[in-house]
């Protein structure tokens, strides 16, 4: 299949972009893993409540890698508004992380090993949600 030399250089530049995306994000998910484990394992705070907490501390570094090692900075947003919009994109992002963590543990039960598979499906559905409405709405590279 002939592929012309633009769309070329534009799926190498998109797949280096979503390649520095999954090192930010797998950072990211340790940190957000970290926090819900030693929320919710060890200082017994509900599984669910414990996954939105993580998850809003995993976002701010998120934003700060993202915003420097992802993505470009778009001219006509200042970073108010690219703070305003990261930070809506990844309340929705949330709202999928908490809806899928709630459906998980109320079928499989909230032991570590329940809640880790939860953690890894809805993880995987929001890192394509993340990647996807950043690049959409944030990002200036074309």
């Amino acid at each position: 299949m002939f592929v012309p030399c633009g769309e070329v250089g534009y799926l190498r530049r998109l797949l280096e972009q979503i390649a520095k995306f999954s090192v930010v994000g797998f950072l990211a998910f340790f940190i957000d893993y970290g926090m819900l484990m030693l929320l919710s394992q060890v200082l017994g705070v509900d599984a669910v409540l414990a996954a939105g907490i993580s998850f809003v501390i995993s976002v701010v570094f998120n934003y700060l890698a993202s915003m420097r090692f992802v993505f470009t900075h778009r001219s006509d947003l200042s970073r108010g508004r690219e703070l305003a919009t990261f930070v809506m994109l990844s309340v929705i992002g949330l709202g999928i992380n908490e809806c899928l963590m709630w459906l998980g543990v109320s079928l499989l039960g909230s032991a570590a090993i329940a809640v880790t598979v939860t953690k890894v499906f809805a993880t995987a559905v929001v890192m394509v949600w993340n990647f996807a409405s950043r690049k959409r709405w944030l990002d200036a590279a074309e």
